[in-house]
């Protein structure tokens, strides 16, 4: 992928640029924050008999969580199992930003681009379950670090200063951007105000299983999903401790093998990286001028998000989606030592009065990223069993509205969400190797080049005309 760093209007004075980033990254830990807490519930217990449930959820992210939760706020008494391979919020649970939008689109202009027709009844749905999981966070109390906000997008080049249309409302220049978060790179911004929610997506996570167990929902760690097969009218799941069977079953495994075929192919797994400071002191926080209840992401292709976490750190992450060829995750994968300077250096340029400042976690997570940049929705074993994948980075508040489509469609229900073309619909499929690594490889200098130049070439043309993408 393309190693050149983006152009900014504001260079730090000569030597400061090139030492401070990188020394900042010296004793930082190779562990996300929101995991780095003696708060962490302790392991709950592997399966290890053969049992009978209503529901088998697979997957102890968000969109498991979600889902257990929902059947059985939705049919209190219903018997609900939910299985983790690893740990509750160990995988994309626990290493994404914790910036809880309300599109369920990937944004408006994917939304728009995607489903013209809808876009206006999939923002509303996608506000109201915003609205709803603000609520939910609330009734059942959970201790998450809920603060709505919203989203500040930036313009740090020029020719993002049109894409922003300054017709529009909302629309601010400049100055009224630079009072909203002080950086001198901030060329015009839109704040709008309701439509994001910051959160600790681990303590969301933890909370959500508390709160699902309140309500008899029964969860199992270390428990890794072997085979799942239709027989006598049930899904038999079988996992190394034992069996369950179960009348329904949901796979919320993100991008992470599972026991289907279709999305396997739809899914690629991208890796995302992530920084955390130090606390930032009284004076640095006025510095930044800054609302600790609004996120910030700037304008590009390959853009940055960030936000103040609940102990006053930046935590700031994205720009560099780094894709391996064979679809590959390991371990090894998440230390990327030139991403991470990457991140630091463009944190400097945008922050340089933080001038000092250190970086005491780095971190990296998988993105289950698809064609279309937004979930998708499938059922297998004669309806009994529903998945749903490819959220591309902005799962925190979209896999509630994904538990709610699912369970609907394992009920045999003709809803306002499974009448949308969104659900109804399936992206194209990702090629095979190595026809996948060359097109992302092309995609992602070609989105570079149009950060840089605002040109879009031919190849992002023809995707478009395609409908495929691939996101950062």
């Amino acid at each position: 992928m393309s190693q050149v760093s983006i152009s900014r209007p504001v260079t730090l004075p000569s030597g400061r640029a090139g030492s401070w980033p990188l020394s900042a990254l010296e004793g930082s830990k190779l562990r996300p924050l929101w995991l780095d807490t003696p708060d962490r519930p302790a392991p709950r217990l592997p399966l290890i008999d053969d049992i009978e449930t209503d529901l088998l959820v697979v997957g102890g992210g968000l969109t498991g969580l979600w889902t257990a939760l929902r059947a059985v706020e939705r049919n209190p008494g219903r018997q609900v199992v939910l299985i983790e391979s690893d740990r509750i919020a160990e995988h994309a649970a626990g290493r994404n930003g914790g910036m809880c939008e309300a599109s369920i689109t990937h944004g408006e202009h994917n939304g728009r681009t995607r489903w013209p027709d809808e876009y206006d009844q999939l923002h509303q749905l996608g506000m109201r379950n915003l609205d709803e999981i603000e609520q939910t966070v609330s009734r059942y109390d959970i201790g998450c670090g809920f603060r709505r906000g919203g989203s500040l997008s930036v313009a740090t080049r020029s020719h993002e200063v049109l894409k922003f249309r300054p017709d529009i409302e909302g629309f601010l220049g400049a100055t009224a951007t630079r009072a909203i978060v002080d950086s001198p790179t901030y060329l015009a911004g839109r704040h709008s105000p309701r439509d994001c929610s910051v959160v600790d997506p681990a303590r969301l996570a933890w909370g959500l299983a508390k709160a699902a167990e309140s309500q008899g929902v029964r969860i199992h760690e270390h428990t890794r999903l072997e085979s799942l097969t239709r027989k006598g009218g049930r899904v038999l799941a079988t996992t190394a401790g034992g069996t369950v069977r179960a009348a329904n079953v949901v796979l919320a495994t993100n991008v992470f093998p599972g026991p289907l075929r279709r999305p396997r192919w739809s899914v690629v797994p991208v890796y995302d990286y992530v920084l955390a400071t130090e606390p930032l002191t009284d004076e640095q926080l006025r510095s930044l001028n800054w609302d600790p209840a609004i996120a910030v992401t700037d304008f590009g292709n390959q853009f940055h998000y960030y936000r103040i976490t609940p102990d006053n750190r930046i935590l700031w992450g994205g720009y560099d989606a780094v894709y391996h060829f064979g679809r590959s995750i390991r371990n090894e994968l998440q230390d990327r030592r030139v991403t991470f300077e990457k991140l630091a250096r463009h944190f400097a340029e945008t922050f340089p009065q933080l001038e000092g400042i250190r970086f005491t976690h780095r971190w990296a997570g998988v993105i289950d990223a698809s064609t279309r940049f937004a979930a998708f929705f499938g059922q297998a074993h004669g309806g009994r069993t529903a998945y749903a994948t490819g959220f591309t980075g902005l799962g925190v508040g979209a896999s509630r509205f994904a538990a709610d489509v699912m369970l609907d469609q394992l009920a045999g229900l003709s809803t306002e969400r499974t009448r949308l073309r969104m659900v109804r619909e399936k992206p194209l499929p990702f090629p095979p190797e190595p026809i996948a690594w060359i097109g992302i490889q092309i995609t992602r200098w070609s989105m570079d080049r149009e950060d840089r130049t605002g040109r879009r070439n031919l190849w992002l043309r023809l995707l478009d005309r395609l409908g495929l993408g691939f996101a950062s």
